[in-house]
């Protein structure tokens, strides 16, 4: 489906089966049966990349079924054009234009009481950014952060993916970011720590669109049960997951964002 299908609130649409038949034999084939390896479908804008020296997997269509995938369309939020607007309740980000449109992304966002508020500012984008755990998650949960005090570097086992947008209030970083994500279950729920993932796939498309500085706006409860009513509090609350050390490094394409990310303050 391309991403140029048009949405708005109030309207969204959304197996190939084959049979093959076996020639008579006179004599049995001994042969063993050739292993089933089941086809994998593609959205347009959600195949594999070759990004540099990187590999990224494709999004199974499994994971962008109905809205829960990139859609460009008619505005109807309340931020001037330039202006990225993020609804964590349901779980969707505007990229707003000066004609009136947006591209729109699905997002996972933090867990109840994680998730960043009101306005921020990205000042730093990066490219295959490395991680490390801020002082606040060393001592508010040493277990799960500890083995990751050195830093996690940039590549496919980085819990900030292929893409981060720094979010900054004034001068201050706020440890909250933009990112990409290997955790593909959490687009479209709430499981973070805080942070707003999307799609690897979607955060490079966003990234070649933003300007440094681009305003950031987080919609309050009330602005997202006011402007899009249907989507309000869509998806679900997910469980935290915990990755070892081992398990984050001893795969090319783990579920990388298991290693959470909230704010220092």
């Amino acid at each position: 489906m391309p991403d140029s299908m048009l949405f708005n609130r109030r309207t969204f649409s959304a197996m190939l089966l084959a049979s093959t038949a076996a020639c008579a034999r006179s004599v049995p084939d001994s042969s063993p049966p050739e292993e089933f390896v089941p086809q994998i479908n593609f959205l347009d804008g959600y195949g594999p990349i070759q990004d540099g020296e990187y590999h990224l997997p494709g999004i199974p269509d499994t994971y962008t079924q109905g809205i829960n995938r990139r859609m460009t369309g008619e505005y109807l939020g309340e931020q001037s054009s330039g202006t990225i607007d993020v609804d964590p309740y349901a779980k969707f980000l505007y990229n707003v234009k000066s004609d009136g449109t947006a591209v729109r992304y699905p997002v996972g966002v933090g867990r109840q009481g994680r998730s960043i508020n009101g306005g921020a500012t990205i000042k730093l984008k990066r490219e295959w950014p490395g991680w490390t755990p801020t002082q606040n998650m060393l001592r508010t949960e040493p277990e799960v952060y500890e083995p990751f005090r050195s830093g996690v570097p940039g590549g496919l086992s980085s819990p900030l993916g292929s893409r981060a947008l720094y979010l900054y209030r004034g001068s201050r970083d706020t440890y909250y970011r933009i990112h990409g994500t290997n955790d593909l279950e959490s687009i479209g729920n709430s499981g973070s720590a805080g942070c707003i993932r999307m799609f690897n796939q979607d955060i490079i498309h966003l990234f070649e669109q933003v300007d440094i500085p681009t305003k950031v706006h987080i919609r309050s409860r009330e602005e997202s049960m006011r402007v899009d009513p249907e989507n309000y509090e869509r998806g679900v609350e997910l469980p935290p997951k915990i990755v070892s050390r081992e398990e984050l490094f001893g795969t090319s394409t783990p579920n990388a964002d298991d290693v959470e990310l909230f704010t220092d303050s």
